[in-house]
């Protein structure tokens, strides 16, 4: 019988409570979604748990959003228009972040690729909204238009990822702090 991992089980609900934060009223694009992303790539040892559980829980708030809070609709969403542009950005994050913080976590990586996640979303959803929407035309001067029109957005992601990643990363750290025995031995804070 394998035994109950309890470092795991911590990360995936502190996970899933953040992403189930969406539910509550919040500005438009101020959300812990990148902020999950990030936080999984920092906390899993098997780093295929932070591309998987960080997507699941973001879809799964997703499903719920979609089906149960901004729906009219009686046919049940799986997946919404801009899908594939959004998720792909969140893929991308989570492995940069793996990356960025492979050997230890700090706060200038932390604060740093709060910001950096958030002009990432910005680029390729705004992107996304160009080439699929039939808002704007199929040019320079469209997409310019595109990302000049997303602007008020990238702030509130900005300050979004600020606040959740602080409050990730430092729960989850105090959390270790009280209790030894869910320390997690391979992490380093720095």
């Amino acid at each position: 019988m394998k035994k109950f991992n309890i470092n795991l089980s911590l990360l995936i609900g502190i996970m899933f409570i953040a992403a189930m934060t969406r539910l509550l009223p919040h500005p438009p694009n101020f959300s812990p979604i990148l902020a999950i992303g990030i936080f999984g790539a920092a906390h899993f040892t098997k780093k295929w748990h932070a591309l998987f559980i960080s997507i699941f829980a973001i879809w799964f708030s997703d499903l719920i959003i979609n089906n149960y809070v901004y729906t009219t609709s009686l046919e049940f969403v799986w997946f919404y228009k801009g899908f594939l542009w959004q998720y792909g950005s969140y893929l991308i994050i989570i492995l940069l972040n793996i990356y960025v913080f492979k050997n230890n976590i700090s706060l200038s990586k932390t604060f740093g690729t709060a910001f950096g996640s958030g002009a990432i979303f910005f680029l390729i959803s705004n992107f996304g909204v160009w080439i699929g929407s039939g808002m704007y035309s199929k040019n320079l001067i469209g997409l310019l238009a595109c990302y000049t029109a997303g602007l008020p957005f990238l702030q509130n992601t900005i300050i979004s990822n600020l606040l959740f990643t602080t409050v990730l990363f430092g729960s989850y750290y105090l959390i270790q702090s009280e209790y030894s025995s869910i320390k997690d031995k391979q992490l380093l804070y720095s």
